[in-house]
């Protein structure tokens, strides 16, 4: 379960790489060294005192650490004082939703504890935060995992409770190394960051809430995610064990006669919904999920969308199937309305086709009532099939 985010700061909170790539190259220059912007952001997310030893040794200054990061933070003092923070937009309202839904918040920096409260202060976050970790606090900078386990221990949660928001290939390296999901920010200033050990990326984070980073913690968790809720019920993924649970509804005759896609055996349908997890959850973000009674968490039923071929067409297809003791009451009407309404407002889907057979009265019943009209005909298993739409009209 999700219960804390770790921020890194600079690329993410504020645009500031930029600022600190320049810093870099002025302070050396004051020593007649020239160098490359690609030189610089490789130390994109490790310590300044880091960075500055190594540009003593490879450059061969004649100089102690401490004294060319005297410079490279006069350099960018100067800067900072022209210039201001540029922060990273939308960054802070996804600090002040993370923080409304419960979850503990606390930055992990390479940068100094100066410039982290500095920050802190000027943007006025520190009481969405439950404090800072500053590279210089641990042993080994990133991509070392020191910081992000440090800032999970002051938490008090395990690091497989987290979620890191990084910009850089160091920062999501040492999240893979703490054991931690990461979420990686294609920041353009951050230079060419190697982001593919994060879970997913991002390019803004105009549409980032809790909602998206719990869903995404959740994929690379493997838990099922909640997709939507109704006055009555919980829709949400399905696992292998839920498939026991639904094996007997599917079972029934009532059911089983018009369902073609449930394996008689099992142990076959659990190892199917495995593959199902993969390949239709997390690779098109959904599919066909579980009817949970909100009232005690009882499996009742299945719903959802595939995306399917008919008649040499792409079309979205919705599926639904209700535990004959449940049916008469009005219920399958809520869940497949909320369905439908889920796919056009949250999916952008305009366009839902079902294909039904033409024996299944309740479920040509039930299309009906939620709006679907018949528009042709088809063949499907060896069944004759009604085909019916609903398009949403803005």
């Amino acid at each position: 379960m999700l219960k804390a985010v770790i921020f890194d700061m600079d690329g993410v909170i504020i645009d500031s790489e930029p600022m600190h790539t320049r810093a870099a190259i002025l302070a050396l220059q004051k020593y007649n060294v020239d160098v490359s912007l690609e030189y610089i952001h490789g130390f994109i997310g490790s310590t300044t005192y880091y960075m500055c030893q190594k540009m003593i040794e490879d450059f061969k200054i004649n100089v102690t650490t401490e004294e060319l990061l005297k410079v490279n933070n006069e350099m960018k003092n100067q800067l900072l004082a022209a210039e201001g923070h540029i922060v990273i937009p939308y960054i802070i309202d996804l600090m002040k939703n993370l923080y409304g839904n419960g979850i503990k918040l606390i930055i992990a920096s390479s940068s100094p504890t100066a410039a982290i409260e500095e920050v802190m202060n000027t943007l006025k976050i520190k009481d969405y935060f439950d404090g800072f970790i500053s590279g210089m606090m641990v042993a080994h900078p990133k991509p070392a995992p020191d910081i992000f386990l440090e800032a999970a221990k002051r938490l008090g949660v395990d690091p497989s409770e987290c979620l890191v928001i990084e910009d850089s290939s160091n920062g999501v390296s040492a999240a893979e190394a703490a054991g931690i999901t990461s979420i990686g920010f294609v920041n353009p200033n951050s230079g060419n960051q190697d982001l593919r050990k994060a879970a997913i990326l991002v390019e803004g984070f105009d549409e980032v809430d809790y909602e998206f980073i719990n869903k995404v913690y959740q994929y690379d968790h493997m838990e099922p995610a909640t997709v939507l809720t109704t006055e009555h019920f919980i829709l949400r993924e399905l696992t292998t064990k839920d498939i026991v649970d639904l094996y007997p509804i599917y079972m029934k005759p009532s059911i089983r006669e018009f369902q073609d896609d449930f394996n008689d055996d099992l142990e076959v349908e659990k190892e199917k919904q495995e593959a199902y997890i993969h390949n239709m959850y997390h690779l098109y973000g959904f599919g066909f999920w579980g009817v949970f009674l909100k009232e005690n968490g009882q499996l009742i039923g299945r719903c959802g969308i595939e995306l399917k071929i008919l008649e040499d067409n792409e079309v979205y297809e919705i599926g639904y199937l209700l535990d004959d003791s449940y049916q008469g009451h009005g219920y399958a009407k809520e869940f497949v309305t909320a369905t439908i309404n889920y796919c056009f407002m949250e999916l952008e889907i305009h366009r839902i086709v079902a294909v039904i057979d033409k024996n299944n009265i309740r479920s040509i019943h039930l299309a009906e009532q939620v709006g679907m009209h018949q528009f042709s005909k088809t063949m499907r298993n060896n069944r004759d099939c009604y085909l019916y739409e609903i398009t949403y009209h803005q």
